[in-house]
């Protein structure tokens, strides 16, 4: 992935602090230490239209209804490292939705797997015709 976009993410990443889930007592009812990371990718500077086009379809389950890319995160305790993991999920996301895979060149059969697919189907048919009935004349 470019260098320039995970740079200029996070001047454009909007933070929302809220409060985590799950166990941890008094720390999870007072302090709002999960962060949530939306980004307005439409709008970024950062993407060509060919990279906007990818994010919106294949990163659909994570976009909100104003199409903002939407990403949470209430791994760790504090505020300041759950806004990390935002941005490096957010990354992460990028990466794989950025990703091509290799072409797949054909190629043909070697000459040993045709023998033995051969002698496969041989086998196979001398089980089925030893199922098969005799009749008496």
């Amino acid at each position: 992935m470019r260098q320039e976009i995970t740079l200029g993410l996070e001047g454009e990443v909007d933070f929302k602090a809220i409060r985590s889930r799950g166990p941890g007592g008094q720390n999870v009812n007072k302090v709002s230490s999960a962060a949530i990371a939306t980004w307005n990718f439409e709008a970024s500077q950062l993407l060509s239209d060919q990279e906007k086009h990818l994010i919106r379809t294949k990163l659909l389950g994570y976009l909100n209804k104003d199409a903002c890319l939407y990403v949470r995160s209430d791994e760790h305790r504090d505020l300041l490292q759950n806004k990390a993991r935002c941005i490096e999920k957010l990354i992460e996301l990028l990466s794989r939705a950025f990703h091509r895979d290799k072409p797949r060149k054909a190629s043909k059969p070697t000459r040993g797997s045709k023998i033995r697919k051969r002698e496969q189907k041989t086998r196979r048919s001398e089980i089925k015709k030893g199922r098969q009935k005799t009749w008496k004349d």
